[in-house]
């Protein structure tokens, strides 16, 4: 008998995405599918919609993390996929491949810590910034630290998922990520065969390099510990979940206060320091950038630059002086340029 797999998918007002989703899931061909619809309160249509497909719909509280713990609570299967709502399974052999795969990595690991994830191919509504979304693209098929988020499906063995402690309800974001790094911490990643499709609607509408920009500065500020800034900018994530373009000078005037009022002078000092630290531990995607840009990759899949940043310069650089002189650039960067640059933007045009 084909394996049985749990999908669990939060669901907020997508009555437009998620019908497609179901019925790409209904047409998979080789797996027992049980599907839970996690729903956070959608005020449209989205139960009526998805009602005929039949899938287990489960009613939970607000919040992504929160709904993915509640349809896995209802899920019964003892391998578990997590889905978004806006993403679409093209191909109707994409989950039997993928649970092969998966569980020749299991067997060959002889436990149940190994997770894996798919690539991603975004869908997109026009031409614009199509450098970032192939940047993104290809860094989807790394197993990269950071590089791993919910946009590519978590398939996970039920008793691992359960040993991590589900995802961490603490914020209105980065759920994802922590659950990404923990598994990263205690097991390990693989990528699955083929391609999982996924909507390009939130940088469309919030804006490429407006949401790449935030998504860097959350990164850097939750792996260097600064939850003083979480705690700052947790309602203004909140408030602009569901708005258009993405109003950036929230979150630096959040930062400048953290700086100033949380951590002071000396605590400033430290905090740039290991910023400067994770921004020198991710050089290598500077490099990675120019593979892309400059269409170097092989067909093999491996980028001549990328590997000489990993065989070479990332050993160079790899010392506290280099921490120090890239927190010294990021610092000009971020607070004497982006900050004022997009506080001047965002007064002069701000979101309807």
């Amino acid at each position: 008998m084909s394996p049985r797999l749990s999908v669990v998918i939060p669901a907020l007002n997508e009555a437009r995405c998620l019908p497609r989703l179901l019925a790409d899931l209904n047409a998979q061909r080789g797996v027992r599918l049980e599907i839970v619809i996690a729903d956070g309160g959608s005020t449209d249509d989205t139960l009526a919609r998805c009602r005929p497909f039949d899938p287990l719909i489960v009613q939970s509280p607000r919040g992504r993390a929160r709904q993915l713990n509640a349809g896995f609570r209802r899920s019964t299967g003892r391998n578990l996929l997590f889905l978004h709502a806006d993403s679409r399974l093209k191909d109707p052999g994409l989950l039997h491949n993928a649970l092969l795969g998966w569980h020749r990595a299991l067997a060959k690991a002889g436990d149940d810590t190994v997770a894996a994830h798919f690539p991603l191919k975004f869908m997109r509504t026009n031409r614009s910034s199509t450098l970032l979304f192939r940047y993104m693209e290809g860094k989807t098929r790394f197993n990269r630290v950071n590089t791993t988020n919910g946009d590519q499906g978590f398939l996970i063995r039920r008793s691992f998922f359960e040993a991590l402690g589900g995802f961490d309800e603490s914020q209105h974001f980065l759920e994802d990520q922590k659950l990404a790094e923990k598994i990263r911490g205690r097991g390990t990643w693989i990528t699955l065969p083929g391609l999982l499709h996924t909507s390009g609607r939130r940088f469309e509408t919030a804006g490429c390099n407006r949401l790449y920009t935030l998504m860097s500065i959350l990164m850097a500020l939750y792996s260097t510990g600064r939850m003083e800034f979480f705690k700052r900018a947790d309602t203004i994530y909140a408030s602009q979940a569901e708005s258009g373009r993405l109003l950036l000078k929230p979150y630096f005037a959040a930062a400048a206060k953290m700086f100033v009022q949380d951590l002071g002078f000396s605590g400033s000092l430290r905090a740039w320091f290991y910023i400067g630290r994770y921004i020198r531990q991710n050089a290598w995607q500077m490099f990675y950038f120019f593979d892309v840009l400059l269409r170097t990759s092989q067909q093999d899949g491996t980028y001549p630059l990328l590997e000489f940043h990993d065989r070479h310069f990332g050993p160079l650089i790899d010392n506290s002086a280099c921490d120090t002189i890239v927190a010294f650039v990021s610092f000009f960067w971020f607070m004497l340029v982006l900050a004022p640059y997009y506080s001047v933007v965002d007064t002069l045009h701000p979101d309807p």
